[in-house]
Parts: structure tokens; C-alpha cells; sequence
């Protein structure tokens, strides 16, 4: 007898998510083997009663998949958590091991879309092509406040050097930049390229450039604080398109005020999940520190648009379709995340 269809239960649903991962169970021809019902509503523990008879759930990086969260998804029929994204610092995965749900997600699906959306950062904080944009729709043909540099020659540092962080390098170097890189586990297609890894006070000190490309852990988190910012070139354009807790923004606000950060380009942000994704547009912005933030004319803030590309979103929907395919199949994922990592 066929198997009866696997329930999975997606939230943090957009128009995209629904499109895509649609679009991904119709071409593998496996319509009949999955019953995904969307929901637009983020997995949290006040949410989980929406997955009530699920066989698993798929989740985004804001969800909070937290010990209350997995226990009510234990208690009923899931067992499998499904990232669509490579980060899953949002589960707790002791919680998941001990009620025996399995997690899993998707390592890589364009390190391009976000290593070239960290460069567009770069380019428009320096050449301020967006304020040049506005001026010329209003007649203003003036270049006075549009000053730039030259990349060519200058020192770029990269923190984390994965698939990202290496299509970064690749890119920049491409811009005749010197590449410094600090990564624990150096990435041999780097150094083939001409990426010199240094200590990270080193890096920090040298940089007039600075990337973030590293996963939050517990040695990450807040890995740019008031200490860091000090050991910094003063001027230096720091870019962060990693994870937001990596970077303290009280810190980094302090280092704006004071002119020893130059310039700030964020796609990510450490209280995200109350404002990216969402169309606040018509109400207010209720987190003070980020309306701080957007009042210097030298920062750039995306929201969380790094990974949105065509091909990011279909390989994100067909590994994880996959994931969940091979789990129905022999009970592992293709890509499972144990509690060691």
C-alpha cells in the first residue's frame, strides 16, 4: 500500500516560499507524497498549535524553535524539524535530540547570491550611488557629499572564509584588493587564490574593509564590541551579511558617533525577527536602536535580502524537499544537524 501523504507544516510563509516549494514537489513528481499546508505565522511556542498533526515542520531563521517549541511538536506526531536556510542557531538541538526529533537543513544554496550582495553593500556605501540616484531625479546634478575611493589597492578583510566568504575574496581580489582572511579552518581554494590569513587582531588592525561571513556561535556572538571597534582602521567600512548577533549594535553606534566606523552595511540585524520580512511601512519602527541606526546618512541597512535570487530559492526549496524525501524514505535527512553541530 502507498504510504499516506507527509504532512509538513511551513511557516514563516511568503508568496516566494509557497511558489517555490510548489513548484519543486511538482517537478520531482511527488505530488502525491507530501501534504504541505503553509502558514504565514512564525513557529514560536505560541504558534506551535498550528503544526498539531504534522509529520514535520519547516522553518526559517527567525522561528523560535526553542525547548517549549519542540516539546509541544514531540507530544504530537513530528519528528523532523526542516531548516530552508543553513543556520540553525534558532533550534535548540539538545532539546530536539533528547525528544527524538530529528533536524535538518540546507548547507549551501548560493554562496554567490550572498557574497555579491555584500559587494553591491560595499559599492554603494562607497560611490553613495543611492544618494546619487535621488539627486538626479530632483535635478540635482551636483557631486559635492559623493566622494568615493578607489578599491583597487586597498586591504580587505574577510571573517570566515566558507563558501561565501570565498566567493567574497574571489570577487575582491577580482577588484585588485589585497584579501586578509581569519577563519580556524582555512579554506585551501583561498590561499590557492592569494587570500593571506592572519590573527583576527591582525585582520582588525589592517583592514580598511571589514566583512563578517561566520556562523553565531558562542565565540562569534558580539565578535565586533566596543574592543574591537577600537583595535579598527579609523574610517574602516565594516559589512555584515553573516548573522546580526555577531556584531553589538550599541557597540558599533558608539563607534559611528565617534567617526571611527566610517561607514555600516547591514543585511542582517540582532533584533531582526520584530521587524525583517514584514511591511512596517504604515505603523512605526518599534525597536529604538535600529531607528537610531537609520539616522546616519553612512549606513545601509537590507533586510535580510542577501540569499533572495532566483537560484538560491530554488536550490533552497529542492534540498529541502529533498531533505524531507530522503527522511520519509529511510528516516535520515540528506543533511542532518546533530547537537554537536
Amino acid at each position: 500500500m502507498p504510504k499516506t501523504p507527509f504532512r509538513v507544516d511551513v511557516f514563516s510563509t511568503k508568496p516566494y516560499d509557497t511558489r517555490y516549494l510548489q513548484q519543486t514537489v511538482l517537478q520531482k513528481n511527488v505530488g502525491d507524497q507530501f501534504d504541505l499546508r503553509f502558514h504565514e505565522s512564525r513557529l514560536n511556542a505560541q504558534t506551535v498549535a498550528l503544526a498539531s498533526g504534522a509529520d514535520a515542520v519547516c522553518v526559517f531563521v527567525n522561528d523560535d524553535v526553542c525547548a517549549e517549541t519542540i516539546e509541544v511538536l514531540a507530544a504530537g506526531s513530528c519528528k523532523l524539524i526542516a531548516l530552508r536556510c543553513a543556520g540553525f542557531n534558532n533550534v535548540d538541538l539538545k532539546a530536539a535530540d533528547a525528544n527524538g526529533i530529528t533536524v535538518c537543513r540546507v548547507p549551501a544554496y548560493s554562496p554567490h547570491a550572498v557574497a555579491e550582495h555584500t559587494v553591491a553593500l560595499m559599492l554603494t556605501l562607497n560611490r553613495k550611488t543611492h544618494k546619487a540616484y535621488n539627486r538626479v531625479r530632483e535635478g540635482n546634478f551636483a557631486l559635492d557629499g559623493l566622494m568615493g575611493f578607489d578599491m583597487h589597492g586597498k586591504t580587505a578583510g574577510i571573517v570566515g572564509t566558507g563558501l561565501i566568504g570565498e566567493g567574497l575574496a574571489r570577487i575582491l581580489l577580482g577588484f585588485g584588493c589585497k584579501v586578509l582572511a581569519f577563519d580556524p579552518t582555512p579554506n585551501d581554494a583561498c590561499v590557492a587564490m592569494g587570500v593571506d590569513y592572519v590573527g583576527l587582531n591582525d585582520l582588525f588592525a589592517a583592514s580598511d574593509i571589514l566583512s563578517l561571513q561566520c556562523p553565531l556561535t558562542p565565540q562569534t556572538h558580539h565578535l565586533i564590541d566596543d574592543k574591537v571597534v577600537s583595535q579598527m582602521k579609523r574610517g574602516v567600512m565594516l559589512i555584515n551579511t553573516s548573522r546580526g548577533a555577531v556584531v553589538d549594535t550599541q557597540a558599533v553606534l558608539r563607534g559611528l558617533k565617534s567617526g571611527h566606523i566610517g561607514s555600516l552595511g547591514l543585511d542582517v540585524y540582532e533584533e531582526e525577527s520584530s521587524l525583517f520580512f514584514e511591511d512596517l511601512s504604515s505603523s512605526y519602527i518599534p525597536d529604538d536602536l535600529f531607528a537610531r541606526l537609520l539616522t546616519f546618512p553612512n549606513v545601509i541597512i537590507t533586510s535580510h535580502q542577501g540569499f533572495f535570487t532566483e537560484e538560491a530559492l530554488s536550490t533552497i526549496a529542492e534540498t529541502t524537499i529533498g531533505n524531507i524525501q530522503s527522511y520519509r524514505e529511510s528516516g535520515v535527512p540528506t543533511f542532518p544537524v546533530t547537537s554537536s553541530g
